[in-house]
C-alpha cells in the first residue's frame, strides 16, 4: 500500500496533522509514533493528571538516553566541558503535550512579525492569529483573540481556587507595581495573571486527546502505529518515498507520496542528517554520503534560559489538592527595559509545589526565564550514523550576554518580591535552586523516593536552624542566597552553572527565504531542494516565541495542514 502521507512522530504537530489530513476521506494517512498509545478513555492516570509532575518524571514516556549540554561547549578545552544533563523529551502519543506543564500561551505579536522579517512569508501576527484561534476552545473568553470551536480546551483558575502561596504571589506582584491582566492571551502587555492552561475539568488536554479522539480514530483512512521507531528515510534520487521502521521490534517498510517529519527540534534534524541532508563537512565526518547539502540542518537550536529561586513554604500556604492539583497558578510577564529589546521579554511563574513528593510540597519557587532570548547558537549533530545513538545536543543557552544580564537582574528582583508582604511571611530559607542530577533522581516516581522524601520532609519541617543546615549541606550546590544577592561574580557563576532550558527546544530546521543559508524549509514546511519531504514541528520556528511552545506548535501544524489541503 502507498499512503498519501506518512507522519513521523505523533506529538503535538503530528496529532494535529493526522486529524486534519485524514479529514479528507481520499487521503490515506499513517502516523508512526515511537512511544506508547494513549487510547481515549484509557489514558494513563499520570498523563491525565492536572498536576504534570507525575507524567513528566515517568521514564515510560521519555527518550531515556537523551542528554544535552545547556551551556557553551569549549571543544578545544575538554577539561572545561560542562556536564551532560538528562533531557526529558517526550516519547508517547501526544508528545510534549502529554507530559508538559499545560501552559497555553502564544507569544508576542512581535515574535511572528519577526518570523516574517526573517523570511517566513505569510507568518506575521495577523496571518497566524486565525490559526491560534482555530487550535483552541476557550472556556472563559470570547472575542477577536479567542477561539471557541478548537480541539484544545483552555481555561484559567478562578481566584477562589488559588492556593495561599499563589494568592500571596499575586499580591506581591501587585505591590511591586504590576497590573492584573484578566486574560494572558488578550492584549500582549506587562502584568500578572492566572495562567492559561490546556486543561478541562481538572484533566490534561493533550494534542492526542484533542485531535486523535474516538471519532477521528474510527476513520478508515487513518492508521496510528505506536511503538514504531522510524530508523531511516527512503529516497529515489532527491524524492523521499518512504520510511523504514521497527514496529514493536519487527522491521517494516512503508511508502508514501509525502513524508512529514514531526519528531521535534532534536530528532527531526537527526533524521535529515542520517539521510545525508545537512552540512557537508559534518556528514562526511560521519561517513554519510551527501544526498543534499543543506547547512542549516541542526543549526540555531533555541530554548528559553531559566533559573529558579526557591523557599521553604509554611504548612498553611501549601497546596491541599482539593480545589485543584495545578501547581503553577499565577505568573508575571514584564519588560527588562534593555535598549532595543521588545516589551514583555521576561517571564516569572509562581510554582507552589516543586515536585510530586513530600519534600516537593514544602518547596515553592519563582521560575524565571528569558521570554525573548537572543542565544541562538545551539546545534544538533550526530554522534554516530547509527539510528540507535542519540544525537549530540548543545543548547548554548547563555551565548548572548543580554540573556545572562537579564537573568541576573531578574533573580534579584524576584528575590525582593519573594521576601515582600504576605509572601515573605509564608516563605523562609530562600536558596538559589539548581535542577541537578540529585534532584532529577529524587523526582522519579517510585516507592524508594516516596519513602526517602517522607523522611526528609520531617527534617524540613523541624526547627529552623536544622532546616537551614540541611539546605546548605544537601540542597544548594555551591552558592548561598546571601552570596548571590551581594556578590555579582557569585550570582553570575550560579546562573552560568544552574541555567536550564524549559523544554522548549526549537528552531533547528528553520523556515526561511530561498537563498538564506540557514533556511532548511520554506514557508510551507517543504525541505529546500528535496521533493516529497516536509518538516512540521517546533524545529521550523525561525526564532523561539515568547511562549511555551506547545500552542505555537499546534498553530504551525494547523496552518500548514490547511495549506496542504488547499494545494
Amino acid at each position: 500500500m502507498i499512503y498519501d502521507y506518512i507522519i513521523v512522530g505523533g506529538g503535538s504537530a503530528g496529532s494535529c496533522l493526522a486529524h486534519r489530513l485524514s479529514a479528507r476521506g481520499t487521503n490515506q494517512v499513517l502516523v508512526c509514533e515511537a512511544g506508547p498509545d494513549t487510547p481515549p478513555g484509557e489514558e494513563p492516570a499520570e498523563i491525565k493528571d492536572s498536576y504534570p509532575g507525575t507524567a513528566y518524571f515517568d521514564p515510560r514516556f521519555h527518550w531515556t538516553e537523551l542528554k544535552v549540554h545547556t551551556q557553551i561547549v569549549p571543544h578545544n578545552r575538554p577539561e572545561e566541558r560542562p556536564p551532560l544533563r538528562k533531557y526529558e523529551q517526550a516519547r508517547v502519543l501526544g508528545g510534549g503535550s502529554s507530559i508538559n506543564g499545560q501552559l497555553a500561551n502564544r507569544g508576542a505579536p512581535t515574535d511572528y512579525d519577526e518570523w516574517a522579517e526573517r523570511g517566513a512569508e505569510g507568518w506575521n501576527w495577523d496571518s497566524v492569529l486565525p490559526y491560534f484561534r482555530k487550535v483552541e476552545r476557550d472556556l472563559d473568553f470570547d472575542g477577536p483573540f479567542h477561539g471557541k470551536e478548537g480541539k484544545i480546551p483552555v481555561r484559567r483558575l478562578k481566584e477562589s481556587q488559588w492556593n495561599p502561596h499563589a494568592r500571596a504571589a499575586g499580591e506581591a506582584f501587585k505591590a511591586a507595581g504590576f497590573k492584573y491582566l484578566p486574560d494572558q492571551n488578550g492584549l500582549y502587555e506587562d502584568g500578572w495573571f492566572a495562567c492559561t492552561m490546556s486543561n478541562e475539568n481538572e484533566q490534561r488536554a493533550s494534542a492526542a486527546m484533542g485531535y486523535l479522539d474516538r471519532e477521528t480514530r474510527r476513520r478508515a483512512n487513518l492508521t496510528i502505529s505506536t511503538e514504531t521507531q522510524v530508523t531511516s528515510l527512503i529516497f529515489e534520487g532527491l524524492r523521499c518515498v518512504g520510511v523504514k521502521a521497527l514496529v514493536r521490534g519487527q522491521e517494516q517498510e512503508f511508502r508514501a507520496n509525502e513524508i512529514i517529519l514531526s519528531s521535534g527540534a532534536i530528532h527531526s534534524p537527526a533524521h535529515l542528517l542520517r539521510a545525508g541532508i545537512g552540512p557537508v563537512a559534518h556528514l562526511r565526518d560521519m561517513g554519510i554520503d551527501v544526498l543534499h547539502a543543506l547547512p542549516g540542518v541542526g543549526q540555531g537550536l533555541m530554548d528559553h534560559p531559566a533559573i529558579s529561586l526557591s523557599s521553604h513554604l509554611r504548612r498553611s500556604a501549601r497546596m491541599d489538592n482539593v480545589q485543584t492539583r495545578r501547581h503553577i497558578q499565577v505568573a508575571l510577564r514584564y519588560s527588562s527595559g534593555l535598549e532595543g529589546i521588545p516589551a514583555g521579554d521576561m517571564f516569572a511563574a509562581a510554582v507552589s509545589k516543586s515536585a510530586w513528593h513530600a519534600v516537593g510540597q514544602q518547596i515553592a519557587s519563582f521560575l524565571l526565564w528569558v521570554n525573548k532570548t537572543y542565544s541562538e547558537t545551539g546545534q544538533v549533530y550526530l554522534a554516530s550514523k547509527d539510528w540507535r545513538a542519540e544525537p549530540v545536543v548543545e543548547f548554548n543557552l547563555l551565548s548572548d550576554r543580554r540573556d545572562l544580564d537579564r537573568l541576573m537582574t531578574g533573580f534579584r528582583m524576584m528575590a525582593a518580591i519573594q521576601m515582600s508582604g504576605e509572601l515573605g511571611q509564608l516563605t523562609s530559607n530562600h536558596f538559589p535552586a539548581s535542577y541537578s542530577d540529585r534532584v532529577r533522581k529524587l523526582g522519579i516516581v517510585n516507592n524508594k523516593n516516596r519513602f526517602l522524601t517522607s523522611m526528609i520532609s520531617l527534617v524540613m519541617d523541624g526547627p529552623e536552624f536544622i532546616r537551614r543546615r540541611f539546605i546548605e549541606k544537601f540542597v544548594i550546590e555551591g552558592f548561598t542566597f546571601d552570596q548571590v544577592m551581594t556578590d555579582d561574580a557569585a550570582l553570575e557563576a550560579f546562573i552560568r552553572k544552574a541555567t536550564i532550558g524549559v523544554w522548549h527546544a526549537s528552531c533547528s530546521c528553520r523556515m526561511g527565504a530561498e537563498g538564506d543559508p540557514r533556511a532548511v524549509v520554506d514557508h510551507e514546511g517543504r525541505v529546500r531542494g528535496m521533493e516529497g519531504l516536509r518538516v512540521v514541528d517546533a524545529s521550523i520556528f525561525p526564532v523561539v516565541p515568547c511562549a511555551n511552545t506547545n500552542i505555537p506548535t499546534l498553530m504551525t501544524a494547523e496552518k500548514i495542514a490547511e495549506t496542504m489541503l488547499a494545494g
